[in-house]
């Protein structure tokens, strides 16, 4: 690819484009795909770098100081202080996410188009299927197959059977799939076709340029009409990028609405509305051995209960960061340790209906508040609940529901089925994070109630887009990497257009 390492810049550095994408996970990678194919002369701006799988750190730990926003730990606070996951590297956090790919719910999107009609036209239903048919064979998404599955999704789907709950393997962006367990860490094996390997080199071979370890500080503005940003690279020098044509922004819904607030951009409610699926692991222990960091790192789901806002998945993650998260010291720590291959874990999480706000904070670093609705945590219980009754029709011995104000292990079906009604209701009582981030530049007709028009236009601003999910008007109640790669192509349709 056409990289060009931030750290190698150490003096003043001007790019002239036509366009300026800053940010280059699903969102900037689709816009910049689709308008270099267009003939436009397009420069990606990102802050994290440029890593190879190959040169993806092995354990957990490492990979999310290389690889993640602020090693995972950048925290929304509010009733529940929740750490929010997002990737910080070359392709964003298409590298580091568990690969699952929904196409948008119609009755999302439904939805949208009855509250505000004039998003029918962009978000016309047949254009959306054609576009996720093109994603889907893009990036080979397929459901998981048992072959690389392994233990910890095969229970799964065992225990929603003996439920009668409905359930599938998750449909991921993959290709030759080795099992690895990996996935959150970057796919070593290269199988997972996240950005870097798939939508940013064609860009590339189109003529687009990357900069990576470039943190954007500013979009440029002139007689009402963005024309460019600037920004700073690792090794020092001022960066400046002379766009023509158009500015996008697809830095995510938490780094786009600061960038425009850090530029003096305040139209309309940018950087409020934040909407987000935050989610909560439920342990299980079973005799046989079920080594979760093995088999598709996220592989099976439960969507039986969808329309309620509450999805199930199977998750997986490094023996190192499964070890930090066991309770007990000393010799109570080692017994948790030594039967760590034993555990299964699985998490709900909940279409919420807490909004939240993003702004700037101390030395322009992002404040995100967010609370949770006495609603949310309803459906935190029911879904522990849930979780707790599957892992026991699957075959396991005890359940850790992992919230305080409950009994730590629960070893009958009888004392989980309790936690939906005598379950703790405080929001911080649960252990949780926040992913899959929505709302805070919301498209819509009403320049007073949002921030984009329905065709990512900014409302006040000539020539500035944003392609992400902060302009999504809700949360999708699925994961949203599908429809941000298929909105993001139709905003860059439309620069084209323009």
């Amino acid at each position: 690819m056409n990289v060009l390492d931030g750290a190698t810049i150490t003096a003043p550095h001007l790019v002239d484009c036509d366009v300026a994408i800053v940010g280059s996970g699903p969102a900037g990678a689709a816009a910049a795909r689709t308008m270099a194919e267009g003939g436009l002369r397009v420069v990606v701006l990102e802050e994290g770098p440029w890593v190879k799988p190959r040169d993806y750190p092995l354990d957990g730990f490492s990979a999310m100081a290389r690889l993640y926003r602020d090693m995972g730990a950048n925290v929304a606070l509010g009733n529940a202080p929740m750490p929010v996951l997002q990737g910080r590297v070359v392709g964003g956090t298409s590298v580091v996410n568990g690969a699952i790919s929904w196409r948008l719910p119609e009755d999302v999107r439904a939805g949208w188009v009855q509250d505000d009609p004039a998003l029918g036209e962009t978000l016309d239903a047949e254009t959306l299927r054609q576009l996720f048919d093109g994603i889907e064979a893009d990036l080979g998404i397929a459901p998981t197959t048992d072959a690389v599955a392994g233990p910890k999704n095969l229970l799964m789907a065992k225990g929603a059977e003996a439920l009668g709950l409905e359930h599938r393997p998750i449909a991921r962006n993959t290709r030759g799939c080795e099992g690895l367990g990996r996935c959150l860490q970057g796919c070593s094996a290269g199988r997972k076709q996240s950005m870097d390997l798939t939508y940013l080199p064609v860009a590339c071979e189109h003529g687009a340029q990357i900069l990576s370890r470039v943190t954007v500080t500013g979009v440029e503005t002139h007689s009402g009409r963005a024309i460019g940003v600037v920004g700073q690279a690792a090794g020092g020098g001022r960066v400046t990028v002379r766009a023509q044509h158009a500015v996008v922004l697809a830095a995510s819904a938490i780094q786009t609405p600061i960038l425009l607030q850090k530029s003096g951009l305040r139209h309309g409610p940018v950087g409020l509305n934040l909407q987000a699926h935050p989610g909560v692991a439920v342990v299980g222990q079973f005799r046989e051995t079920v080594r979760m960091w093995e088999g598709a790192t996220q592989g099976h789901e439960v969507i039986g209960l969808r329309k309620e806002g509450i999805k199930f998945e199977a998750l997986g993650y490094d023996p190192a960061i499964i070890a930090g998260r066991m309770d007990g010291m000393g010799r109570e720590f080692a017994r948790n340790l030594s039967q760590m291959d034993h555990e299964a874990h699985w998490g709900v999480a909940v279409r919420a209906h807490g909004r939240g706000r993003v702004r700037v904070g101390f030395r322009g670093r992002p404040m995100i508040q967010y609370n949770l609705t006495s609603r949310d945590v309803n459906c935190l219980r029911r879904g522990v609940r849930v979780l707790g009754e599957m892992f026991f029709a699957a075959g396991a011995e005890r359940v850790l529901p992992g919230a305080h104000g409950f009994a730590a292990v629960v070893d009958n079906v009888r004392d989980i089925v309790r936690f939906e009604t005598e379950g703790p209701t405080r929001p911080d009582a649960y252990h949780g994070a926040i992913t899959h981030l929505f709302g805070t530049c919301k498209m819509g007709s009403d320049p007073a109630t949002s921030v984009v028009r329905a065709d990512f236009r900014h409302h006040t601003v000539a020539g500035l887009y944003v392609a992400d999910s902060s302009v999504f008007p809700t949360a999708t109640g699925v994961n949203p990497q599908t429809a941000i790669l298929a909105f993001a192509t139709l905003c860059g349709r439309r620069v084209l257009a323009a």
